[in-house]
């Protein structure tokens, strides 16, 4: 059975802890347990499907699908029990913040806003437990937490981005409860998709890697980012690697096998004849006559 002491730690500080849980680590497991420490916030991302949690200080017992999340402010060191009837694992992420972080971060003695949202989470405003439907990870939440997770630098640089990574979730958390932000939010999908082949096309990515990541089903993205930008994924990543391939060339001394790695392709042979259908020459030939 897991508990507490197993859990995989992500990120500890004296403000923040990070754990991500998946019961296929622990053999024969059927129960894992949650612990939330007195006077902290803490958010629960549930990532398999058919999730049933009953926390220790109230009879009632609750059921969560996949992609849903909650926010929870416990005043008092409370546990939960965690158990799934699903074929999958059971598996989910806890980021537990305490008080006086999320005090300094929103400043409540300073300005009404501040003290209105303060004031939501103490009630648990946020987090609808009490209605049926908790609310749904957006597609950049999972970009989020898997930035996150996949993070590798330590000390102060893995504090600062642990942190900067934080605050946005709240703000997404926030802007969700306001229908207008929420509204707006849905139909900004293929931005953020957009926005995260922007930074990853230099790695082998697809939409259905994309589909997994984000929770969203692949041919769903690859329609809504067609509609939007008129152009396929697969086309829109090769043409942001060729505009890159062609700027290193005519600007930095870099070899070309270097160039073509630095553009997501691990053959030479690929790279070239990439190049080639696209400006008409090869990349020796652009550098030759530039």
């Amino acid at each position: 059975m897991g508990n507490q002491q197993e859990n995989e730690i992500v990120f500890r500080s004296e403000n923040i802890e990070i754990i991500i849980q998946d019961s296929s680590r622990f053999k024969g497991a059927s129960r894992l347990y949650l612990l939330e420490s007195s006077s902290s916030f803490n958010l629960l991302f549930l990532l398999s499907p058919d999730i049933h949690l009953k926390a220790h200080d109230c009879d009632i017992q609750f059921m969560f699908k996949k992609n849903q999340y909650i926010l929870h402010y416990s005043l008092q060191k409370n546990k939960a029990e965690l158990w799934t009837n699903s074929e999958e694992p059971l598996k989910y992420l806890h980021i537990q913040l305490n008080y006086q972080y999320i005090s300094n971060l929103i400043t409540p003695e300073t300005n009404g806003e501040g003290a209105e949202i303060l004031e939501n989470m103490i009630h648990n405003n946020f987090v609808f437990l009490q209605k049926a439907t908790p609310p749904n990870m957006t597609v950049e939440m999972h970009i989020i937490l898997k930035e996150i997770l996949s993070y590798s630098k330590k000390g102060i640089m893995q504090k600062l981005f642990i942190e900067a990574k934080i605050i946005k979730l709240l703000i997404l958390i926030f802007e969700q409860f306001n229908e207008k932000n929420n509204l707006k939010a849905s139909s900004k999908a293929p931005e953020i998709i957009k926005k995260f082949i922007d930074e990853n096309y230099h790695r082998n990515i697809k939409a259905e890697e994309i589909g997994k990541l984000i929770g969203v089903n692949q041919n769903l993205i690859r329609k809504e980012f067609k509609a939007e930008y008129h152009t396929t994924i697969s086309h829109y990543i090769s043409e942001l690697r060729m505009l890159k391939a062609r700027k290193l060339i005519t600007d930095k001394e870099m070899m070309i096998k270097e160039i073509a790695i630095e553009c997501g392709y691990e053959y030479l042979q690929n790279f070239t004849r990439a190049f080639k259908k696209k400006f008409g020459v090869s990349p020796e030939h652009l550098r030759n006559n530039k």
